[in-house]
C-alpha cells in the first residue's frame, strides 16, 4: 500500500505539475481569511467576494472594526454570512490584540483563533509560510479512502495516517494534487475512470465510467477546457481564469 501511495503520488505530480492552491491571496491574512470563507461553499465563490472584502478591509485591525451587517451583505454570496462574520471579525481582533496584526506561524496559535480549524491552519502554513501540512478537506478524504490509503473517518486520524506514509517535505504539494484530481477526474459520484492517469494505481478502478470517451466528457476545470477556480491563477496554470462575480 505504501509503496502504491507513494508511486500515486509521484504520478500526480506529473500530471499536475502546476497544482496549488486554488483561493486567491496576496498575504497570509488574505489567506486566512478566504480558507475561513471556503466553508459550505467553492473557492471559486470565495475568490469572486475577497475583492470587495479586502477592499473594505485590507487589515486584522480594519476587519476588527468592521460593523457587521456591512461585512455580512459582501460575503453574503459565501453563505452561512452571519456566522462568518462573526469569525473573522473574531480572529481579526484576536490577531490585533493578540499578535501584532499579523498571521501567526504556528499551528498551535492559529488553532485558537475564531473559526480556525487544523484544517485552515494547515492551508495557511504550508501556502503562506512554507510549513508542511496535510490538508484534509473533503476531496483528500475521499480520495484516500478510494485509495485504501486508510478507511479512517476522521480528518485528524486521515492526516496522521497519510503522514505516516508520506515524507514531510511532500505533504503540503501532495494536499494540491489529491485535491485537483478529486476535483477534476476523481470526482464524488461520477469519477471519470476511463480517463484517470492513474487507473492502472487504483483499487477502486470501475466505480465510475470506463469507457475513455464518455470519461473524458467528465472531466472539469482546465482538464475539461473550463476556466478554474481562481481569477488570479499562478502564472503557470494552462486553464483559463475564472470569471468575477457576476461575469459569469
Amino acid at each position: 500500500m505504501v509503496r502504491r501511495a507513494r508511486r500515486i503520488n509521484r504520478e500526480l505530480a506529473e500530471v499536475y505539475p502546476y497544482a496549488h492552491p486554488e483561493l486567491d491571496f496576496r498575504n497570509p491574512f488574505e489567506l486566512l481569511v478566504a480558507t475561513v470563507l471556503s466553508a459550505q461553499t467553492t473557492d471559486l465563490r470565495v475568490n469572486q467576494t475577497t475583492p470587495a472584502l479586502f477592499a473594505a478591509y485590507p487589515t486584522p485591525e480594519d476587519m476588527a472594526a468592521a460593523v457587521p451587517e456591512e461585512m455580512e451583505e459582501i460575503i453574503r454570496p459565501t453563505g452561512f454570512f452571519r456566522a462568518k462574520t462573526k469569525s473573522l471579525m473574531g480572529l481579526s481582533a484576536a490577531l490585533r490584540d493578540e499578535f501584532g496584526g499579523e498571521v501567526p506561524g504556528r499551528l498551535e496559535d492559529l488553532v485558537k483563533l475564531p473559526g480556525v480549524g487544523r484544517k485552515t491552519a494547515n492551508v495557511v502554513l504550508g501556502n503562506a509560510f512554507g510549513v508542511p501540512g496535510i490538508t484534509v478537506d473533503t476531496h483528500f478524504g475521499r480520495l484516500v479512502r478510494r485509495w485504501k490509503w486508510t478507511d479512517e473517518e476522521d480528518p485528524v486520524k486521515v492526516e496522521a495516517v497519510v503522514a505516516g506514509i508520506f515524507p514531510k517535505s511532500e505533504w503540503t504539494m501532495l494536499s494540491h494534487r489529491v485535491v485537483f484530481h478529486g476535483r477534476r477526474i476523481c470526482h464524488a459520484r461520477k469519477p471519470a475512470c476511463g480517463a484517470c492517469p492513474i487507473a492502472p494505481l487504483c483499487p477502486s478502478y470501475g466505480e465510475g465510467e470506463t469507457d475513455p470517451e464518455k470519461a473524458r466528457k467528465l472531466l472539469k476545470y482546465e482538464m475539461g477546457g473550463y476556466p478554474g477556480q481562481r481569477l488570479r491563477p499562478p502564472a503557470d496554470y494552462p486553464g483559463k481564469p475564472a470569471p468575477a462575480l457576476g461575469a459569469e
